[in-house]
């Protein structure tokens, strides 16, 4: 029997039923494949049948998950009704379309305990890329089937819409959001959902976007779409979350965009509707300062967007322990009270659900951040790794130094000092900095970011560039305007820096000091150290882990250290043509050569993980 969650997440929500909330009361239950005892024990936790045993925050019968820092803690599952997954590394989707609503997965609760334990209540079942099949009767009927098994455990169901579905499916010939036919058919579609789905949450909306229509095709604004949205849920308690994710082709810099296309509407938003807006300016890159969106609008419901599948660090094969990184964020996020969290999720259709034991904790480490971002990663880390493996301190401890390294480890081997977007085409799995198709959009390009040239490398975001540290205020824009003060790790987002440019604290292994081209070569080198000592670290762990996730893991460290290889020398040989410099000598000699580099290419598609091998 399903035990029950109670519902805290619609505190913020004035308008939010109470009939639902107080209808649903939890106690938490563990997977029916997850051990007892382990932290009593120190004892291995062996896996199932499949390979896998899966984290869980075991609890008596009436033990409540008390109200978090974030009222709504979302998973947007970026999954397609034909069962594919866009930027997904773990499969297809859990989501069984085509078998639905007949058949129903006994997968679907153990996911939403799985949430629950965590406090994650809430999930939006379709990609931001949206189909406007999704709001067929028949896809509905899917919907409600899920609706039905998350419930129980306290977790809201949300869905993803086109902008443009009445038009979409013909039976409009427009989706202009103040077209009062238009308007019509979103209050009928919503009145149809929650007639089958009562405690509904609401629409998430990527609009005017990487293609995605929106009420700007009509003449209208951001706000003026999301308002008409919010009016037609607004009876029913539901929200919209309207992404802010927004960039053109002919923008002289995306980082700016968002900001310059949102401010002057702040204020203008319906009390039901929340911008849903990207820890960083561009697009969950490795490291990105903090979006200023986030800290400027005043009068406008905003909340963040964190990305847990690993598009841009590594998919399912690199281990990066990102409550690290989202620490950081907390850190240095403004002291206001949000409504809501959203994380994309790294959940599929694998045994593992993650495509990777060692991913499953960036799930976890979500839900507890948004519970408590206070929390420490070293906590956090500890307690998946005991209720996921084992407790014996021989394991554990060695295992939570290297989840606390893997983040710095990676940004070092991908993209240190701030620089950004240096991915391959399309897929973004492995390095290309030299990427620029004929015809493409620059701002999809790497040259568009990293801007070597012989002069040196760097965006120049200051008041002499784009002038984007002007929208993080007075103390920041100083800060940050300056490169001798502005923080390493965002001074080539900022800053278009000379080659032989240096600071006092540059300094190598023997104390000497160090330009930017050495300093650069200094963190792509210590970002291989590092993932190559992960590797025999995990070797010395093969006693403390059953064989299956042992060999699947090995596996999984053996890649990264080769694809840290694959990065540094990529980055490194390429950047070279420019800074006219040698690697310094205590430098590790490359492994490629820039040609062969360059001709090498992944054939992959946004919709798989990328395949173990050589580089």
């Amino acid at each position: 029997m399903k035990n029950k969650v109670s519902c805290r997440f619609l505190s913020s929500f004035p308008s939010a039923r109470s009939s639902i909330c107080s209808a649903i009361c939890f106690s938490f239950f563990i997977f029916h494949f997850s051990l007892l005892l382990l932290s009593c024990t120190g004892r291995a936790v062996p896996p199932d049948e499949d390979g896998h045993a899966l984290w869980l925050r075991s609890a008596s019968s009436d033990e409540k998950v008390e109200k978090g820092a974030f009222p709504l803690v979302l998973l947007n599952h970026w999954d397609n009704p034909d069962g594919t997954i866009e930027r997904g590394y773990a499969g297809h989707s859990i989501w069984l379309w085509d078998e639905l609503p007949d058949s129903i997965s006994s997968r679907y609760a153990e996911y939403a305990r799985a949430c629950a334990s965590v406090g994650i209540n809430g999930t939006v079942l379709n990609n931001v890329n949206a189909k406007p099949v999704m709001l067929t009767s028949a896809m509905l009927a899917k919907a409600v089937a899920i609706a039905n098994e998350l419930r129980p455990y306290g977790i809201r169901v949300f869905l993803s819409v086109n902008f443009a579905t009445p038009k979409a499916l013909g039976e409009l010939p427009t989706a202009d959001p103040l077209d009062v036919q238009v308007i019509a058919w979103w209050q009928q579609k919503v009145t149809e959902i929650y007639a089958h789905i009562p405690d509904f949450g609401g629409f998430l909306v990527k609009a005017n976007s990487e293609g995605e229509p929106g009420p700007m095709d009509f003449g209208r604004t951001h706000a003026d779409g999301a308002n008409m949205l919010a009016d037609a849920l607004a009876p029913y308690g539901g929200i919209v979350m309207w992404r802010a994710f927004v960039y053109a082709p002919d923008s002289p810099d995306r980082a700016c965009q968002a900001y310059d296309e949102f401010m002057p509407l702040d204020g203008k938003f319906r009390d039901n509707v929340i911008l849903q807006i990207k820890n960083g300016p561009v697009d969950f890159q490795p490291r990105e300062p903090l979006s200023p969106l986030l800290f400027s609008m005043k009068h406008t419901r905003v909340m963040p967007e964190l990305q847990i599948t690993q598009e841009y660090l590594g998919e399912s094969i690199h281990t990066v322990f990102l409550a690290v990184q989202w620490s950081e964020f907390f850190k240095r996020l403004p002291s206001k009270n949000f409504p809501a969290i959203a994380g994309v999720a790294n959940i599929g259709d694998d045994t593992n659900w993650c495509g990777s034991d060692m991913a499953q904790a960036n799930w976890y480490a979500f839900g507890r951040l948004a519970q408590d971002p206070t929390l420490s990663p070293a906590q956090i880390a500890r307690e998946w790794l005991t209720k996921t493996f084992t407790a014996d301190p021989r394991f554990v401890e060695p295992m939570t130094d290297v989840l606390l390294r893997s983040y710095e480890a990676a940004v070092d081997y991908m993209m240190p000092m701030g620089l950004h977007h240096l991915f391959a085409w399309g897929h973004h799995y492995g390095p290309e900095p030299w990427c620029s198709p004929r015809g493409a959009r620059p701002d999809w390009t790497p040259p568009y970011y990293h801007r070597a040239d012989t002069l040196g490398i760097g965006f120049d975001r200051t008041m002499r560039g784009s002038g984007a540290v002007a929208q993080y205020g007075d103390s920041l824009c100083t800060l940050y305007d300056d490169p001798m003060t502005c923080p390493e790790e965002y001074l080539l987002w900022f800053h278009h820096l000379p080659w032989t440019f240096t600071r006092p604290d540059w300094k190598d292994a023997n104390g000497h000091p160090q330009n930017l081209w050495q300093r650069l070569c200094w963190h792509y080198d210590r970002g291989v150290s590092e993932a190559e000592d992960f590797l025999q670290i995990w070797q010395k762990m093969k006693p403390s882990v059953d064989a299956l996730r042992y060999e699947r893991q090995l596996q999984r460290f053996h890649q990264q250290a080769i694809d840290a290889r694959w990065w540094r020398d990529a980055c490194l040989l390429y950047f070279a043509t420019f800074s006219r410099q040698p690697l310094p000598v205590n430098s590790p000699a490359p492994t490629h050569t820039l040609d062969s580099l360059m001709r090498f290419h992944l054939p992959l598609t946004n919709y798989e993980a990328a395949p173990l091998g050589d580089r």
